[in-house]
């Protein structure tokens, strides 16, 4: 049996690995919460933002403000970056044995001829110091694909925060801007993924989360 995963599903055998292993073999699925739209839509106008400035050459105020981000420039192929953004496609890999890997990237910055992540959050309030700590793994997942599908990316990427700060008196709502320069560890990734793939061809775990205990009841 071959496996489709992606950080999200990831994250799962993180939080619970029984959860992960019986989704993963179609067994059972942790019931899904109610996700907001804010991010999704946050998301979408993003991007349209972003390639306004990429197609003029150009990086954004809230990167090119930034020491950081000198000598970058925005990803320019337009039409593989699509690819990489659909959550139905996105930069894929699969594995000698069939197992796939596949995650969906916000967008990317160039410096010569290295690739580097740049991935948008919201958020309702301030950064906390671990804020960013908690999308480690996603961004590893993100470089590891890219340089299995022969990128070469730096040895970092970028998170960018987008915090409500207030709203004018004709409605808008402005938002404050943190980019966070995260390392990134594709080693890490990898070893996510090899022990993913162990737990899944071994047998289901018999310790389970409050979601997945329920159903040894039932």
């Amino acid at each position: 049996m071959t496996y489709k995963l992606s950080p999200s599903s990831l994250n799962l055998m993180g939080e619970c690995p029984r959860c992960f292993w019986l989704t993963q073999h179609k067994v059972w699925k942790r019931p899904a919460g109610i996700f907001p739209s804010l991010p999704s839509g946050m998301d979408k106008i993003l991007k349209i933002h972003f390639d306004r400035f990429m197609e003029k050459g150009k990086l954004p105020p809230e990167i090119c403000e930034n020491g950081h981000c000198e000598s970058m420039k925005l990803f320019d192929d337009k039409e593989l970056l699509k690819i990489w953004q659909s959550n139905f496609k996105g930069i894929s890999w699969t594995d000698e044995e069939g197992n796939n890997l596949h995650g969906a990237v916000d967008n990317i910055l160039v410096k010569g001829k290295k690739l580097i992540v740049l991935d948008y959050k919201t958020r309702g309030y301030a950064l906390k110091e671990d804020t960013a700590d908690h999308y480690q793994n996603q961004l590893d997942f993100y470089n590891f694909l890219l340089r299995k599908n022969d990128y070469e990316t730096e040895d970092y990427a970028f998170l960018l925060f987008y915090v409500p700060k207030e709203v004018t008196k004709t409605g808008e709502v402005i938002f404050d801007t943190e980019l966070v320069k995260m390392k990134v560890d594709v080693g890490n990734a990898e070893s996510i993924f090899v022990n993913a793939i162990k737990l899944l061809n071994s047998e289901c775990p018999d310790k389970g989360c409050e979601w997945c205990e329920r159903i040894k009841d039932e």
